[in-house]
């Protein structure tokens, strides 16, 4: 049985470029071999990531995140079972919300910056449904 997961952690840390490029490098290796697919989003301290897989899997990787030092206020945002993945292309695709189009982030929150823990999850995904659109996801793999 697939499922989505989508979360949202602030970092224990200020986040450095380094810090980023470790936990994406740690699940573009990792997640092929149990079957996991997503994307993460990062603006400053926030992270919002999504995980795609078989059920077991995304909630083991889920319960190693909300434990992991580098993440604190860890929530779920969402989470549902699913009949097919929307992030298969991705091992771990990557969004620095950062540099997207405040225009964008404006249309989905209350302000041009994206606070994941003052929306819900269904808006976090068609956020992410509009950043695939527009082809603001780096990392595809395949």
């Amino acid at each position: 049985m697939l499922v989505r997961l989508l979360y949202a952690s602030r970092s224990a840390k200020p986040v450095e470029h380094d810090v980023v490029e470790s936990i994406l490098a740690q699940s573009r290796r990792h997640n092929p071999e149990l079957g996991v697919t997503g994307i993460l989003c990062q603006s400053g301290e926030l992270f919002m990531q999504v995980l795609e897989g078989g059920r077991a899997a995304v909630n083991q990787l889920y319960n190693q995140i909300v434990r992991d030092a580098r993440h604190r206020d860890v929530v779920i945002l969402h989470y549902e079972e699913i009949t097919e993945r929307h992030f298969s292309a991705w091992t771990m695709g990557q969004v620095n919300l950062a540099k997207v189009n405040r225009s964008t982030l404006l249309k989905y929150s209350e302000t041009a910056e994206l606070d994941p823990f003052a929306i819900s999850g269904k808006v976090a995904l068609a956020l992410l449904d509009e950043l695939i659109a527009t082809a603001q996801i780096i990392g595809r793999t395949g």
